[in-house]
């Protein structure tokens, strides 16, 4: 695996490649709130990691500022090497026993009515980490029962239909699990992981519990085309996808996967009418959209949106 993570970090390696000057609308303010400081704070004394940190996200002023942020379990180190992500790469430590009870007392400290959490892939666990996502449902199911639940997890290789079948037995309200780009640019882009075998989790989530709401996202700005884009929604929708987020890909360091266009507003607005008339519940596509963002509310008009489809359909009958 080693050897592995070596060979894919020095292709991707464009320390020497020049990086565009992000636009207008892609710049946010750095963070400085009390609000922010709060939530910073509450994550150390509890030991816990956020994607917001690790994956150095633009809007995590905003988010943390409200005390909106996505825990990160499993530590805070992935077996993975993906050309776009910012979370270190490497063999990780034992996973934290108290990772799940410290979760659950972050929700209740921040009030959550909605939660989303993530992990680093573990391809060193026998079960990929599913069992720790159980342990955290449970966890928040116990002491924050009204939370609703979402999760964003890795693609449980070579152990994905086990994994999902626990997590889905565990009864999260949203399944995220993100395509994150197009199948041309996997090679490059994702190269631990398989396009179709991330289609067929999600395929897997909603043939064992249809009523799961499942999500799943893109980055855009890699150098995909637009017609790859409308079929990466249609693969999504042909998996009963209901909810897709789209946003801009951001380059964490030189040694990343560099920006081949910063996508104006324009742009995402009409990919967004696309995915909307292909029968998505919920669609999310605008430069600053990261999975997690605004997620509470996405999940409110997602869930009242099956309600209106539901009513129309039992109207019809």
């Amino acid at each position: 695996m080693a050897s592995e993570v070596t060979k894919w970090t020095g292709m991707n390696d464009l320390s020497n490649a020049p990086r565009q000057r992000k636009p207008d609308w892609i710049r946010v303010k750095a963070p400085v709130s009390k609000g922010y400081h709060e939530t910073r704070q509450l994550m150390r004394d509890l030991g816990l990691n956020t994607v917001c940190e690790e994956a150095a996200c633009p809007n995590i002023g905003e988010c943390w500022t409200k005390k909106h942020a996505t825990v990160m379990i499993l530590g805070d180190v992935c077996t993975r090497a993906c050309a776009f992500c910012n979370v270190k790469t490497g063999m990780p430590r034992k996973v934290d026993p108290l990772e799940p009870e410290n979760t659950a007392i972050a929700a209740a400290k921040m009030g959550l009515e909605h939660i989303v959490i993530t992990s680093v892939d573990r391809d060193d666990l026998p079960d990929g980490g599913a069992g720790q996502f159980v342990k955290v449902i449970k966890a928040l199911r116990r002491e924050t029962p009204d939370t609703t639940i979402e999760i964003l997890t890795p693609d449980f290789r070579g152990k994905m239909r086990e994994a999902v079948e626990a997590i889905c037995e565990a009864g999260p309200d949203v399944y995220n699990h993100n395509l994150e780009t197009v199948p041309r640019l996997y090679p490059t882009i994702r190269p631990g992981a398989r396009y179709y075998a991330s289609l067929r989790l999600l395929e897997e989530v909603k043939r064992h519990d249809p009523m799961i709401f499942t999500k799943s996202g893109i980055m855009l700005g890699l150098g995909e085309q637009r017609l790859e884009v409308h079929q990466v929604m249609d693969d999504m929708r042909s998996a009963d996808v209901d909810f897709i987020t789209m946003g801009q890909y951001l380059q964490p360091t030189p040694k990343h996967a560099k920006v081949e266009d910063f996508v104006t507003p324009q742009v995402f607005s009409a990919y967004g009418a696309v995915a909307r008339a292909k029968g998505f519940l919920q669609v999310a596509s605008s430069p600053l959209t990261r999975s997690s963002y605004h997620a509470g509310d996405d999940f409110a008009a997602m869930r009242a949106a099956r309600e209106e489809r539901l009513e129309k359909a039992r109207a019809k009958n």
